[in-house]
């Protein structure tokens, strides 16, 4: 199937799932066209379809519980209940039980794409030593959250850049249109739930972001309190593309409370389910990170360790599997990772080529 005939079909599917924006649904398809790593951040579901067919040995690996949409802007920062500042994986729309490797090919050819962009300055040999360096620590440890207090300067350093600074994002939050027409009862209901207090007075707008999840419903919460700004929003949530894609051995619930919950991680205390809606927190260090917001100077063979472990502390999530990972990494010859990148980027490529001339 090629890619617009798969985008077509997809978003027909979307459609009987969910309520669709067409407007942000046109600008999802605008960004398609500009670069592939964008491109790539918006198709999971032509991943999906792509992955077990070009890389079939890795798809059959162990599996777990993946975050499945895994790319290297997929990840952020957000206050755990003590008030201490975590980083790790950001969004979990697509969590799907898939082969460990999928997450790690993923977020190497993301890697890949991004070097291609200008948005990395590291060499592609470097980028799956450092995802693996890390994934395996994660494995040998049992995992553990990065908690940016005492630990982890170099990597608050670059989470909590001038891009994230207070005015700035709330600059953005207040400039936002508010809806026009109806907003849904559950997902006024999903808001009001999660604000710091009953009764307040709020407006409601629209929040374009993200490039996977553009064109469905996407709600922010605006209000005062306490002598400041407070934001929440809430995103419709649908079953992950895996299960579009034809993959009927897995789940068709959505998985994104059940992935969280069971990972080596610090929870946010303001992520929750509410019925067909994904409630958060939207706060200037409460977002996800895009590598332009990070510092000019930043160790990014550091960074992409980290993201290797984090990845292995949301896969610690599967305690029945992790053995059987384990094995399986290890009879793995050197290069398999860089390999599978590479053939993935260059379907990425194929299917962006396709696309733009469209």
């Amino acid at each position: 199937m090629r890619i617009k005939k798969a985008t077509k079909k997809y978003e027909v599917w979307l459609a009987k799932q969910a309520a669709i924006v067409q407007a942000d649904l046109a600008l999802k398809h605008t960004h398609m066209a500009e670069d592939p790593f964008p491109f790539l951040r918006a198709t999971f579901y032509r991943w999906a379809q792509v992955w077990p067919e070009a890389c079939p040995e890795l798809a059959r690996a162990p599996r777990v519980l993946a975050v499945g949409d895994l790319h290297v802007e997929n990840f952020g920062t957000w206050r755990d209940q003590e008030g201490r500042l975590i980083w790790g994986v950001n969004d979990f729309d697509e969590a799907y039980p898939m082969a460990y490797t999928n997450d790690l090919v993923r977020l190497a050819a993301s890697a890949h794409l991004a070097i291609a962009a200008n948005h990395l300055t590291l060499q592609d040999e470097d980028v799956c030593g450092a995802l693996l360096s890390g994934y395996r620590a994660g494995l040998e440890t049992g995992g553990k959250p990065f908690v940016l207090e005492e630990d982890h300067k170099w990597l608050r350093e670059a989470a909590t850049g001038e891009l994230r600074d207070p005015v700035h994002f709330w600059g953005k939050m207040n400039a936002l249109a508010s809806v026009r027409g109806d907003v849904p009862k559950s997902a006024r209901e999903a808001l009001e739930d999660l604000l710091p207090a009953p009764g307040l007075v709020y407006r409601v707008a629209h929040r374009v972001a993200g490039l996977g999840s553009l064109g469905r419903e996407r709600y922010v919460a605006l209000a005062d309190w306490g002598g400041g700004r407070v934001a929440r929003e809430a995103k419709a949530l649908l079953p992950s593309a895996c299960v579009w894609a034809g993959d009927d051995r897995g789940s068709k619930k959505v998985l994104y409370e059940e992935i969280i919950t069971r990972a080596a991680r610090v929870l946010d205390p303001f992520v929750h389910m509410r019925g067909r809606w994904i409630v958060r927190r939207l706060a200037p260090l409460c977002s996800r990170i895009e590598l332009s917001a990070l510092p000019k100077t930043r160790d990014e063979e550091r960074l992409l360790h980290a993201m290797g472990f984090d990845t292995a502390n949301i896969h610690l999530g599967s305690k029945q599997a992790v053995k059987e990972v384990r094995r399986d990494l290890a009879r793995r010859k050197p290069g398999w990772l860089h390999e599978a990148a590479r053939k993935m980027a260059e379907a990425v490529k194929k299917d962006w080529e396709e696309w733009r001339k469209g």
